[in-house]
């Protein structure tokens, strides 16, 4: 089996992001910034495509390298990332360990201390199911491609940075793969470190985020949007309290879940 490593990135002028994360394997880079060029060249053995490609939307940004991909299994990658040595070794034993998953979750713990930026840890080997779909970032996903491209899946372009809607393009993705039926797992190996120093998307528990976070609901279950709500403004309440009541979390999520049908 052969890994690719698909990398979503903005505005760089040069190849220096490769040393940054310790890219170990092949891999496709698109570059959002406003010029045009495609470069393949190797880089310390392996083959990169480089895309610089005037468009914007990391939804779009993860499937355009997905296009372009030719690997058994691809591995999706933020800027902020840093893989340890052997990261190939690591996803490719996990895939041969379990012949039977399609995608698989690995750990990519945060360096940053702010808790609202802290990731989950998986600690055993288990399979993901709808309901604990929603605490892995695009990032920490591992894909046997083909399976991916047979059954049609590929990421929403109305989420996520750049989107109309800030967020949930990564649980949307796994929520896709699980209804469609492919097998997906969490694993406890940890594959490197994200740094999540600066989030592209959060900027507090504004009337924008609530209101995201409906539309993101409704999307996820067109039949009880306004239940998962409802959870999340249980389950989270101590973090955004200090910024907004109960009643007004809920109000405005209502409202974005309004706001997403009215658009379809």
């Amino acid at each position: 089996m052969r890994l690719q490593v698909l990398i979503s990135t903005m505005h760089r002028t040069d190849h220096s992001l490769l040393d940054k994360m310790n890219i170990q394997t092949d891999a496709i880079v698109v570059n959002q910034c406003d010029r045009n060029e495609i470069e393949v060249f190797e880089y310390k053995g392996h083959t990169v495509q480089w895309l610089s490609l005037k468009e914007r939307g990391v939804g779009l940004s993860r499937n355009t390298a997905l296009m372009r991909a030719d690997a058994d299994i691809v591995l999706f990658a933020d800027d902020d990332v840093t893989y340890e040595d052997g990261y190939e070794q690591t996803v490719l034993a996990a895939f041969r360990a379990h012949p039977r998953s399609d995608v698989c979750v690995f750990n990519v713990p945060s360096t940053c201390t702010d808790p609202r930026q802290k990731d989950y840890i998986a600690s055993r080997w288990r399979r993901l199911a709808l309901l604990n779909c929603f605490r892995h970032g695009t990032f920490r996903i591992a894909a046997r491609r083909k399976q991916i491209l047979k059954k049609n899946i590929c990421f929403t372009l109305l989420f996520g940075g750049g989107a109309t809607y800030s967020a949930g393009e990564d649980s949307l993705f796994l929520a896709d793969c699980i209804r469609r039926g492919l097998r997906c797992y969490e694993s406890p190996s940890s594959l490197g470190t994200v740094s999540h120093e600066e989030s592209t998307w959060f900027k507090g528990y504004t009337d924008k985020y609530f209101l995201d976070k409906g539309a993101f609901y409704a999307c996820f279950s067109r039949r009880m949007p306004f239940l998962w709500c409802l959870q999340f403004a249980v389950r989270r309440r101590r973090l955004y309290g200090t910024e907004k009541s109960f009643r007004e979390a809920c109000r405005l999520m209502r409202q974005g879940i309004r706001q997403y049908k009215q658009s379809r």
